[in-house]
């Protein structure tokens, strides 16, 4: 029989950096003695220690949270002592498929994991001269990654998992971002069954925002391939290869990569799969090597496009993964890396198990990204490749820019173009449900049946005015979506003129107002409708606003251009012919004045118009003009 301490050297030395509770080496040594005694009594005030990846369900509010606690090794280091990226994606999968799992109650799997950029890297700090570590420079070995992961929504069969990353320097008590990404995993049953996962309810404010736009995320995650589809389509195919310098390009082929994995036994994980984690830090490792070959220097990865799963592996398997460098732009180098599969014959074909796109650069003394050498692409694919890299980073950009929940930094009327658009969609949406999803709306007056509420913020001051109709939500959405009927209930509108259908859920109007108080002209604006059924019970349907800008349609000087940042309906069915109807809205500056008047009860326009909206509403109930296709 194992003895007690022969036990906690070898859990010491299989976890590495996971601190093991007293409780659970006794209880495993009572075990191995055929004992059933239960773990001994902890004396008061002695401190519970945590297990590495396993947290308190009882102590999170989320009973999906999990928080792992890894203390950074020389084992889990590059060689410029930094964090190995590889080793840091193992520990995200692993919290976030814990958390999957919490939630489901059965075994899950990584389907995707949504773009990573990395804000902070995990650096030996330098030595100086006197031979100290200089703590300003980064967080090195002995230092801490706390990852935090929880399920932010379920659908029917898969889930978002949301991770957070960061650092702590034991020493000092800093806390630093690293990153943070979204992961989606499946439940699945016996034999590779899809499971239909219970709803989850968000309880904070925090939660309600996430489980609000995972909807509009996973809508996003659906239509990415055919948005780069339509850009690689909408650019000219020669603009870029003509105008290259092509003098001192680099061929592609030469930084092509090609490495073979076995997969054995510890590569596994708990479902006998190979683990998820690992193929993300072996497709990492491949990528390095193929970007170091352009710039014969130490890369550092700045961003990963999704990780998309196609199909598992197994133990035994052999795993073919492949590099290249796609594009060199001017500071920044996109990898595309491949992972296939096969078992011990070679005639198999091989499985197309995994796809991601890297982003590096190479920094120099001063932490600045050094220019990079340019790319030849190879004919053919590597052509083809060459321009998706082109299209993927405006993409990048694009969602950087607009997928934002910091709306403070985003300029409020964002220019519109095709290749942006579902990222603008996903915004407007996602923007109103945050502002649904606040806590602390105030009621600030009742005229009948009208409520209006408001919502005091540093920069902002918000109100939302409801009331329940005698329709059915879907009927109401479909008037209430058409803005080019607006006019009809809402005195403030002169005219709004489709501009253009985006797609069936989205519009760009060009709307007409009135002249507002002490102005000279009328007010325009151009406006994208963004509108969303829900997604599932509970949901209400949503009718989003905000400005954005088209070349067609400049600032003219016939009228003030006005802008919107957020605004909008929400629609829930309270039965089948009842339903609350409320509108959002974000005041702007110039529209402040007015909101603030009706808020002190010196004016009761806004109820009059919302009170003339439900009478539009009730009289259109049964109009069949107003269906969807007319939109």
């Amino acid at each position: 029989m194992l003895s007690f301490f022969w036990l906690r050297c070898l859990l010491k030395m299989v976890k590495g950096n996971i601190i093991v509770s007293e409780d659970i080496l006794s209880f495993c040594c009572n075990g191995l003695q055929g004992s059933t005694s239960p773990p001994r009594a902890r004396e008061p005030g002695e401190q519970e220690e945590a297990l590495g990846a396993m947290a308190n369900p009882s102590a999170a509010h989320n009973p999906t949270e999990v928080q792992m606690s890894q203390l950074v090794l020389p084992c889990h280091t590059n060689h410029r002592g930094e964090l190995s990226t590889g080793q840091l994606l193992k520990w995200m999968d692993t919290a976030a498929c814990l958390s999957a799992e919490r939630h489901a109650g059965c075994p899950c799997v990584t389907a995707s994991m949504d773009d990573i950029y990395f804000e902070h890297t995990i650096s030996q700090p330098p030595v100086s001269p006197a031979g100290q570590r200089d703590g300003r420079s980064g967080v090195g070995v002995g230092q801490v990654v706390n990852i935090k992961a929880k399920v932010n929504r379920a659908f029917n069969s898969s889930m978002e998992v949301g991770i957070q990353v960061s650092y702590e320097d034991l020493c000092s008590g800093k806390h630093c971002s690293i990153c943070k990404a979204y992961a989606t995993f499946v439940a699945q049953g016996p034999l590779g069954s899809k499971v239909r996962l219970k709803p989850l309810t968000p309880q904070t404010e925090e939660e309600k925002i996430e489980y609000s736009i995972a909807a509009e995320r996973r809508r996003m995650r659906l239509v990415h391939k055919d948005t780069l589809k339509d850009l690689l389509t909408s650019s000219p195919r020669e603009t870029e290869l003509e105008t290259r310098d092509g003098s001192g390009a680099v061929p592609a082929e030469r930084t092509r990569v090609e490495s073979v994995e076995l997969v054995l036994p510890p590569h596994a994980n708990h479902q006998g799969n190979t683990f998820g984690g690992q193929i993300m830090a072996w497709m990492e490792n491949v990528a390095t090597i193929a970007a170091s070959r352009l710039c014969h220097a130490h890369p550092t990865l700045r961003a990963i496009e999704m990780f998309h799963f196609r199909g598992p592996s197994q133990v035994g398997d052999r795993l073919v993964l492949k590099a290249i460098v796609n594009n060199a732009f001017k500071n920044s180098m996109e990898v595309g890396v491949s992972a296939e599969a096969y078992g011990q014959e070679m005639s198999v074909s091989r499985r197309h198990i995994n796809s991601a796109f890297m982003t590096f650069v190479v920094l120099d003394q001063e932490g600045h990204p050094r220019t990079l050498p340019m790319v030849a692409p190879e004919p053919g694919d590597g052509e083809r490749r060459y321009r998706e890299a082109s299209a993927r980073k405006k993409i990048r950009l694009d969602r950087k820019y607009v997928v934002s929940c910091k709306q403070t930094e985003v300029p409020l009327s964002v220019p519109w173009d095709q290749s942006n658009k579902v990222y603008l969609s996903y915004n407007n949406v996602s923007a109103l449900k945050m502002l649904v999803a606040k806590a602390n709306w105030a009621l600030a007056r009742e005229k009948e049946k009208v409520r209006m509420y408001t919502l005091e913020e540093d920069k902002f001051l918000s109100f939302r005015i409801e009331m329940s109709v005698c329709i059915p939500a879907s009927r109401a959405f479909s008037l209430l979506s058409n803005l080019r009927r607006r006019h009809e209930w809402d005195s403030h509108y002169v005219s709004a003129e489709l501009v253009q259908k985006v797609d069936d859920d989205d519009m760009i109007y060009h709307v007409v107002s009135q002249k507002l108080r002490n102005e000279n002209k009328p007010q325009d604006f151009v406006i994208l409708a963004s509108r969303r059924k829900p997604c599932s019970k509970g949901d209400p349907y949503v009718v989003a606003f905000r400005s954005v800008t088209l070349p067609t349609h400049p600032a003219r000087d016939e009228f003030t251009r006005g802008e919107t940042l957020c605004s909008g309906f929400c629609i829930w069915p309270e039965s089948e012919e009842m339903s609350k109807v409320a509108y959002y809205n974000q005041a702007m500056p110039g529209y402040l004045t007015y909101v603030t008047t009706n808020v002190a009860g010196l004016s009761s326009d806004i109820c009059s118009t919302f009170e003339a909206c439900e009478k539009f509403l009730l009289k259109n109930k049964e109009d069949l003009i107003s269906r969807l296709q007319d939109f």
